[in-house]
């Protein structure tokens, strides 16, 4: 077994399993972080069902497991194939050779119940890729704590600001779950009495993320409105003053809702190990949907902003000062959404808009006004032609009519005198 490794991947993470040294050598090697995964501590339920999973037990008693979050960058120094890291509810496993920390030959993607595989058992499979879920959970709230940490004083003035009853309920939930975070890492486990003092925390920390999102849609629908310059300074303005700070507010609701998911399959590893599976897939394709929900509010507001910039910018020539105003509000906003999103792992990129200088704004303006110029001078001159040869025509028409009727009379005097002869 020294020679041989177990890997899992679920596309957030990936899972090292086997002999201690073999696992860390090839960690080492490859030069990533990874945690411990705990796997005995905490499929401790599932262990005691049935002889078949009690050796699997066993074999994880005796080797070592490490979780590595997935990145592009991870997966790379690791040399995974594809199928080993790609995003996909499923989880794919292989067993590997390694030598010196490297490794050499992936021998077969490995199936629950295959010989040679360390994990031997559905259930134990299940329970491993429960617990590797909590662990990008977990890895999550940590970061998000990091970014918080970064505009701790802005958080702090709104959280303490709000008089809404939505935010306050919000900050006493969170209180409560990070009571129960922490009893869970000194027991080792969730308890009945600690669940049962979670009970509505999931509905008051939706409840908040949905007035966060409407804040922003609301910024978003008014900045849809204005197309004068001075408004959408004032708006522009107020977004980059208020925007980080909701987004701070939602950052929080997605810890919270984290949490409870980490602490929710705990109590599901603990009470229906067989349900494990089940509800990893629920908690990622619910974690998903938030995303999702809150990336389309971030997006529709990043779009207004930006088209707030580029209609300024075609502003500057009479309104420079304020037009300017726009485009860099509308950037530090665009800065805040990116690190947010990256926080929450949504993908996405945005160029900024660079501000139209004035001297620029005025050079356009003269070329325009040379161009209409231009065009004004040549149809004046064509206009002239067309008058000239129009005279032209005319009066050759005239002088034509007046011929014919010298001609007429002419015609009609012979014939008088014709008659008088």
């Amino acid at each position: 077994m020294g020679d041989e490794i177990e890997l899992i991947s679920d596309g957030d993470g990936l899972a090292v399993v086997g002999d201690a040294t073999a696992v860390e050598r090839f960690l080492s090697s490859a030069g990533v972080p990874s945690k411990d995964l705990q796997l005995h501590q905490k499929l401790g339920s599932a262990l005691n069902a049935g002889s078949g999973v009690a050796q699997a037990g066993s074999q994880l008693a005796a080797n070592s497991g490490r979780w590595v979050k997935l990145t592009e960058e991870s997966a790379k120094a690791l040399k995974l194939g594809q199928a080993m890291k790609g995003s996909t509810d499923g989880v794919s496993r292989a067993i590997a050779t390694t030598s010196k920390g490297k490794v050499t030959k992936i021998l077969e993607f490995a199936k629950p119940g295959s010989v040679g595989s360390m994990l031997t058992n559905p259930a134990m499979l299940a329970g491993a890729a429960g617990i590797m879920a909590q662990m990008a959970m977990q890895q999550t709230m940590e970061e998000i704590t990091e970014y918080l940490k970064v505009i701790d004083e802005k958080v702090d003035d709104i959280l303490r600001a709000q008089k809404d009853a939505t935010i306050a309920e919000m900050i006493g939930v969170g209180m409560v779950i990070d009571d129960a975070m922490l009893k869970r890492e000194h027991v080792g486990r969730v308890s009945e009495v600690t669940w049962s003092s979670l009970h509505g925390a999931a509905q008051s920390i939706a409840t908040t993320q949905a007035y966060a999102l409407r804040q922003l849609d609301a910024l978003a629908e008014k900045m849809e409105k204005k197309s004068r310059v001075g408004e959408l300074d004032k708006l522009a303005g107020m977004a980059e003053a208020t925007v980080e700070e909701w987004l701070a507010v939602l950052a929080r609701c997605f810890q919270l809702q984290d949490g409870l998911a980490v602490l929710e399959l705990d109590r599901v590893l603990d009470s229906s190990p067989g349900d494990v599976d089940r509800h990893r897939a629920a908690i990622r394709a619910a974690r998903q949907k938030r995303r999702d929900l809150i990336s389309t509010s971030t997006a529709r507001l990043l779009s207004r902003m930006d088209a707030a910039a580029v209609g300024a910018n075609e502003q500057v020539l009479f309104h420079p000062l304020k037009a300017g105003r726009v485009v860099r509000s509308g950037n530090e906003v665009a800065g805040d959404v990116i690190v947010f999103h990256e926080t929450i792992g949504v993908e996405g990129d945005r160029h900024a808009i660079e501000p139209k200088p004035w001297r620029e704004a005025v050079s356009d303006a003269r070329d325009d006004a040379v161009e209409i110029t231009e065009k004004g001078a040549k149809a004046v001159g064509e206009f002239g032609v067309r008058t000239f040869e129009g005279a032209k025509t005319g009066a050759e028409k005239v002088v034509g009519t007046i011929s014919d009727r010298f001609r007429g009379r002419g015609a009609a005097s012979d014939d008088k005198t014709r008659d008088g002869e």
